[in-house]
Formats: C-alpha cells, structure tokens, sequence
C-alpha cells in the first residue's frame, strides 16, 4: 500500500469525490458555453467584461484541478504526468495561461487562443464512458489502416472499370481515373448514386445530360440497362454494406479491448490504494451474480429448445 501525507490523502480523496467530478464537468460546460457565445461579435463585445471574468473563474478551476490532481500523488507528482489525459488537460490549461502574456498580434497568439476552444474536449477526460470510445477509436487505427487499402484498391479497381466501360457515355463522372474515383465516392455515400447509374443505363442523351452539357461534353452516348445495373449495384453493395461492416467489426473489437483495459486499470488502483474487505466482498459478490444470471439464461435457452 502506497503512502501518503495528509495533503495528498485529502487531495487523493477530493479528486475521487463526485461532488469535484461534477463541478469540473460543469465548468467545462460552461467553458464550451462562453467559447461559443464568443463567436457572436455583437453579444461578445456587448457582455465583454462578464465573459471576460467567466473565462477567468473558468481558467482558475482548471489550474486548482490540476494543482490538485498533482498534490494527490504525494512525493511522485511526476505520477501526473504519466496519465495521457493528464498531460492533454495540462497543455491546454498552459496554453491557456500563456495566452494574456504574449504581446497582441504576436504569431503564436491566434493559435493559443485555439486553446480556449480545445477545453471542450477535456469532457473526454472528465466522464471515463468517452475516454473508452477515444482509446477504442484510437486501437483502431491501424486496423482501419488495411480497411481503407482495401476500399482504395476497391476504389481503383471499380473506378479504372468505370473510364473503359463508361467514359465516352458519361464524360462528366468518368473522363479520367481521378474523376472517377471522386464520383464512386458519391456513389458509396449514397449521395444520389442512382441518377449517376441511370445516366449509364439509358444514356447521356436521354438522361442526366442538358443541351449545354451535351454541346460542352459531346460525349458518345449509348446506353446499358443490365451491365450498368450491375455495375453500380454491386459496387454500393460491396463499398457500403461489407466494407461497413468490416469498420463496425473492427471499432467493436476494439472497444471490447478498451473495456477491459479500463477494468484492469481500476483493478490496478483499487489494490494500489490499498485492500478493502468490504468493497472486495461486493466486487466478488457481484461477479457471482453475473455468473449466475449466465448460467440462468442458458439453462433457459436449454428448456425453450426442448
């Protein structure tokens, strides 16, 4: 068991507190609040000196959180430093105490003023629900690496297809690879992909194309019903069904990893602060339950199949 001096117990025990959660989600509430009034020249300029001092009162909680938060770990406040969130909340409270002393019109201040907007985002640190669904979107990332080659060699694959079946009929979407490729990005978001798909299947003079297009164009129409059907139907069943199933697949396992990370992290300081025979009984009970009710329900399932 780790110990502690009474500063740092006390401030161990603010920081676990609901009541100090609470208020530090409230501020940065209010924080995104005065930010976005802010954007609002008139009412900015009209309700300076109250904005002015909310920011103040705002900056002021922020920097006591964090003094706190430091004081709580005792004679390693380096330990602060360690925690990731930790470190983002310090960089933007800095910047933010930065932003009065450097001289106006300095080349750095309109990108420390940006600090003031990015204290939003430290609701991601205070409620642990977010930080799961970053860290999630954050594992991720390099599985989503080889999901998206995969949509780009789609994309080539579809989109070189695309110039050699229809770019004489369609100039507009698939005159070039690169142009063709932007349009079955239009086709994959579903943003009126069938007008795209018709104007292949009955042809640039009987749709899609006005007078001044076809002058401008001249493409060579001619029409395919069944081949551009096909085309662009399994086109947007591949892109959009499997391939989104593939991400959700992927953010899904990573948020079963962040979950149980997270578990494993407040196992972790729950034995650092020390054993609580209450709290281990509970935990165990509850654990049992979960057990239980498992075991219930496929015996359930066992009886219904009979």
């Amino acid at each position: 068991m780790e110990k502690k001096f009474p500063l740092s117990a006390t401030c161990s025990s603010i920081c676990r507190s609901a009541p100090f959660q609470r208020t530090i989600i409230a501020t940065i509430l209010l924080a995104g609040i005065v930010v976005g009034a802010q954007t609002y020249k008139g009412f900015a300029l009209e309700h300076k000196k109250i904005l002015t001092l909310l920011d103040g009162i705002i900056l002021t909680i922020f920097v006591l959180e964090a003094l706190i938060k430091i004081l709580a770990e005792g004679n390693r406040p380096i330990h602060y430093f360690k925690n990731p969130w930790n470190v983002f909340d310090f960089t933007i409270v800095a910047a933010c105490l930065l932003e009065p002393v450097l001289p106006v019109g300095g080349t750095f201040l309109p990108v420390l003023r940006l600090a003031r907007i990015l204290r939003v985002l430290r609701l991601v640190t205070a409620i642990p629900k977010l930080q799961v669904l970053v860290s999630c979107l954050l594992k991720s990332l390099p599985s989503m690496f080889y999901v998206s080659i995969l949509l780009f060699l789609l994309f080539y694959v579809y989109g070189t297809m695309a110039v050699f079946l229809y770019g004489e009929n369609d100039p507009i979407h698939f005159r070039n690879l690169q142009t063709s490729m932007l349009s079955l990005f239009r086709v994959v978001t579903l943003e009126d992909w069938t007008d795209v798909m018709y104007v292949n299947m009955y042809g640039s003079n009987a749709y899609g194309y006005s007078p001044e297009d076809l002058a401008i164009w001249t493409p060579n129409s001619s029409a395919s019903p069944l081949g551009a059907s096909l085309f662009f139907v399994s086109f947007v069943l591949i892109g959009t069904m499997i391939v989104l199933n593939l991400v959700i697949g992927v953010i899904m396992n990573s948020m079963d990893e962040s979950n149980e990370e997270m578990s494993l992290r407040k196992e972790i300081e729950r034995r650092r602060k020390g054993p609580d025979p209450i709290r281990d009984g509970i935990d165990d009970l509850q654990k049992r339950m979960k057990e239980l009710t498992d075991e219930m329900s496929v015996i359930r399932k066992m009886l219904e199949n009979r």
